[in-house]
C-alpha cells in the first residue's frame, strides 16, 4: 500500500516535460506544473508563432505569462523528498509532448523505441516482443520511432501504400493500382526504394567527393595563406633591417662628415691661434715699454731724462705687418652644398625605387583569380585615365584634346624634339604603366590602314621593323581594326576575329567606320580583353598570358585616321 502511495506521489510531482521530479516548480495559466526550465525551453520553440501552449492540455497563451516559482509545490517537494520520495527510475521513460509514444501502452504512455512499417504502430521497449519472437511478425520491419506512420495508409482506402506509381510520382496502395494506375508505369514501393536508394548512394558520392575536393582546396588555400603570411613577414622583417642598415650607414657618414668637418675647422684655426698668441704677447711688450717712455717723459728732473735717455733700447721691428692681408674666408657652405646634392641624389633613388617595389608589391600573386566585368558599368569600375606620351609619338603624329587625341596627318611633320623614345612608324604610347586591373576605351574611325589598339612594355623597340611594331614582336599585343573585320597580332602570328562590323554598331561612312573599342587588363592573373562597346560588351578576342613587365596603352594609326582615347570618368 504505501508503494502504492509512493507511486501516486510521485506521478502527482512529476515534471510531463523532462519525466523527472519537478525542479523549480511552476504552474501555467491552466493549472498544469512543469520544470521552470523544461516550460521555457518548451515555449522558446514557440517563439516564432507567438503564441504560447500547454503541452498537456494545449490550451494556448498570448503574450508569453511570465512564470514565477510555485512555493507551494516546491515546500511540498521538500517534505515528501524527507519521506523517501526520489525521482523516477531510469528504465520508467515516458513520452513527453517532443516524443514519439508507444501505441500499445494504456494509461501514461511511454517513449517509443521502435515504429513497426507493416503494423503501423510505435512500441516501447517492452511490447516489440511479438516482432522479436513470433514467426508471422519477424518479416515485418522495425525503424527508428515516427510520428508519421499514417502518412503511409491510403486516405481513400484506408490500406497501406505498398506500391509506387513513376508517372504521377506518388505512393498508391493496391486498390489505388486496380482503379486508376493499372496503365500506368507502376512498382513496388521497395523496388522504387531501391533505385531511390542508389540515387541518394550516387549523390552521397557525388557530395563526398565534392566535400573531399573543398577539404583539399580548404587545405589548399591555407597552406597558401600561411605561405603569404610567412613570406610577408619575412619580407618585412627583411626590409626593416635593410632599412635599419641604411639608416646606420647614414648615421655613421653623418658621424665621420662631422668629424672630417672639425679635424679640418682644427686645421684652419691653428696658425690664427699662433698669430693671435704672437700678436697679444707684442701688444702687451708694446704696452709696457710704452708705460715706460711716458714715466721717464713725465719725469721733472731733466738730469734724471737725460742720463737715463741713451740707455732706452732701441723698439725692435714687428714680425708681422700692422695690415696683413686677411685672404678671402673659406667657410663651409660647400659642405653643405655637397652634402644637399646627395640628399636630392637620394631621394631621387628612393622616389625611383620606391615605385618599383609598390609596382613589385602589387604584382605579388597573393589573391585568388577575380571574375572578369561583364556590364559595361562592371567594367568602368577599373576605368583608368590615359593620356599620350608625345616623346614616343611619331613626327606624323599630331596629338589633341589634351594628348588623348591622336591623328596621323598625311602631309608635314610635328615640330617635335629628338627623343630616344620616339617611333619610327606611326605608333604612340601612353605616359601612364598599366598595373593591376585597368580599362580604358578608344574611339576609333576606320578605314583602308585601319587603327591598331595595343599595349606594349616600355622596352619594345622604336625602329619602323618587327621589333618595333605593334603585334609583331613578344612585347606587345595588338588589335587591328579595319573597314568589316578585326585582326589580332602578337609576336608577328595573326589571328583573324570573326566579329564583322554592322550598322547598328558603327557608322558606314566614305572615310570608314567610327566606334570604339574597350580594352580590360588585369596584368596579375595575365588578361587581356577587347571589346567591342555598344548597348552590350561583345567579347572580341581574349588574351591568356604572364606580364613580365609594366604595360602601357598604344595605338597604331594609318594615314589620315584618328583614335581617341575616351573620358570614362
Amino acid at each position: 500500500m504505501e508503494k502504492q502511495e509512493n507511486h501516486l506521489d510521485r506521478e502527482r510531482f512529476c515534471c510531463r516535460i523532462c519525466l523527472d521530479l519537478l525542479k523549480d516548480p511552476v504552474t501555467t495559466g491552466c493549472g498544469h506544473s512543469y520544470c521552470k526550465s523544461c516550460i521555457n525551453t518548451h515555449w522558446d520553440k514557440e517563439e516564432e508563432r507567438g503564441s504560447y501552449s500547454c503541452p498537456q492540455c494545449r490550451q494556448t497563451f498570448t503574450p508569453r505569462p511570465v512564470l514565477e516559482t510555485s512555493t507551494m509545490l516546491a515546500d511540498s517537494l521538500e517534505e515528501l523528498k524527507k519521506t523517501g520520495l526520489q525521482a523516477a527510475p531510469a528504465d520508467h521513460c515516458y513520452a513527453g509532448p517532443e516524443d514519439v509514444a508507444s501505441d500499445v501502452c494504456t494509461g501514461r504512455k511511454r517513449k517509443a523505441l521502435k515504429s513497426c512499417l507493416v503494423c503501423l504502430d510505435s512500441y516501447c521497449e517492452k511490447h516489440p516482443q511479438p516482432h522479436l519472437q513470433s514467426p508471422p511478425f519477424k518479416k515485418h520491419k522495425l525503424g527508428e520511432p515516427s510520428e508519421k506512420l499514417q502518412e503511409n495508409i491510403c486516405s481513400h482506402h484506408n490500406k497501406v501504400m505498398k506500391m509506387f506509381c513513376r508517372t504521377d510520382q506518388q505512393c498508391i496502395c493496391y486498390l489505388c493500382y486496380v482503379e486508376e494506375h493499372k496503365d500506368q508505369d507502376t512498382v513496388s514501393a521497395a523496388a522504387e526504394r531501391t533505385k531511390r536508394q542508389r540515387e541518394l548512394g550516387l549523390r552521397r558520392q557525388t557530395i563526398q567527393q565534392r566535400v573531399q575536393g573543398r577539404e583539399k582546396d580548404v587545405k589548399l588555400l591555407q597552406q597558401e595563406e600561411e605561405a603569404v603570411n610567412g613570406s610577408a613577414d619575412k619580407a618585412v622583417e627583411d626590409s626593416e633591417e635593410i632599412f635599419t642598415e641604411l639608416i646606420r650607414l647614414l648615421e655613421k657618414r653623418s658621424s665621420d662628415m662631422e668629424q672630417q668637418i672639425r679635424s679640418q675647422q682644427e686645421t684652419e684655426l691653428s696658425p690664427v691661434r699662433d698669430l693671435q698668441e704672437r700678436l697679444e704677447q707684442e701688444i702687451t711688450e708694446l704696452k709696457r715699454k710704452d708705460h715706460e717712455l711716458k714715466q721717464l717723459s713725465d719725469t721733472e728732473d731733466h738730469n734724471q731724462l737725460l742720463h737715463n735717455y741713451p740707455s732706452l733700447s732701441p723698439l725692435s721691428g714687428s714680425t708681422h705687418s700692422s695690415s696683413f692681408r686677411i685672404r678671402p674666408l673659406r667657410d663651409f657652405e660647400d659642405v653643405t652644398a655637397a652634402v644637399s646634392q646627395v640628399r636630392g641624389r637620394l631621394q631621387d633613388i628612393l622616389s625611383e625605387t620606391e615605385t618599383e617595389i609598390l609596382l613589385i608589391v602589387s604584382q605579388v600573386d597573393v589573391l585568388l583569380p577575380q571574375p572578369e566585368p561583364e556590364t559595361r558599368a562592371d567594367f568602368l569600375k577599373y576605368s583608368q585615365e590615359i593620356t599620350l606620351d608625345p616623346n614616343t609619338a611619331n613626327r606624323r603624329l599630331l596629338l589633341s584634346e589634351g594628348n588623348r587625341k591622336v591623328t596621323n596627318m598625311r602631309e608635314g611633320q610635328q615640330s617635335y624634339s629628338y627623343h630616344p623614345d620616339r617611333f619610327t612608324g606611326g605608333q604612340v604610347l601612353s605616359r601612364e604603366s598599366l598595373t593591376g586591373r585597368c580599362y580604358w576605351e578608344v574611339k576609333v574611325k576606320m578605314g583602308g590602314e585601319g587603327v591598331g589598339v595595343a599595349v606594349a612594355y616600355k622596352n619594345i623597340g622604336r625602329a619602323g621593323n618587327s621589333e618595333g611594331l605593334f603585334g609583331f614582336n613578344d612585347k606587345s599585343w595588338s588589335l587591328h581594326c579595319y573597314r568589316h573585320r578585326y585582326d589580332f597580332y602578337y609576336n608577328c602570328i595573326e589571328t583573324r576575329v570573326s566579329r564583322p562590323w554592322s550598322s547598328r554598331v558603327g557608322v558606314f561612312s566614305r572615310v570608314g567606320v567610327s566606334s570604339r573599342v574597350g580594352v580590360y587588363l588585369d596584368h596579375s592573373a595575365g588578361v587581356l580583353s577587347f571589346y567591342r562597346v555598344s548597348d552590350t560588351m561583345t567579347l572580341l578576342h581574349r588574351v591568356q598570358t604572364t606580364f613580365t613587365q609594366p604595360l602601357y596603352a598604344g595605338v597604331t594609326v594609318g594615314y589620315g585616321y584618328t583614335a581617341e582615347f575616351c573620358k570614362l570618368k
